[in-house]
C-alpha cells in the first residue's frame, strides 16, 4: 500500500506507519482529518487537509521537513495526546 487516502491502493482511514524520525504514524479519513502521531508520543489531529496533501506527505523524500513546510501551522489542529 502506498497511500492513506482513498484509492486504488488504500482506504481511508487505515493507519500508516512511518519511516521517519520524526512521525511515527498517520491516518487519514474520509473528512479530511490528519491524525499524526509523533515518535515524541504526542498525537495531533488536522482539519481539511487535503487528499493530495498527503498523497505528497506520504511520498516526499523527507517526511519530516514536508511536515513542517505543508502541514504544521497552516491547517487547524487539535492536540490528541
Amino acid at each position: 500500500m502506498s497511500r492513506v487516502a482513498k484509492g486504488p491502493s488504500g482506504s481511508a482511514g487505515q493507519k500508516r506507519v512511518l519511516d521517519s524520525s520524526l512521525i511515527a504514524a498517520v491516518t487519514y479519513s474520509d473528512h479530511a482529518t490528519l491524525d499524526v502521531a509523533f515518535r515524541s508520543g504526542a498525537a495531533y489531529r488536522y482539519f481539511a487537509v487535503p487528499a493530495r496533501v498527503v498523497d505528497a506527505l506520504l511520498t516526499a523524500p523527507s517526511t519530516g521537513a514536508y511536515f513542517h513546510r505543508q502541514i504544521r501551522h497552516r491547517f487547524r489542529y487539535q492536540r490528541l495526546s
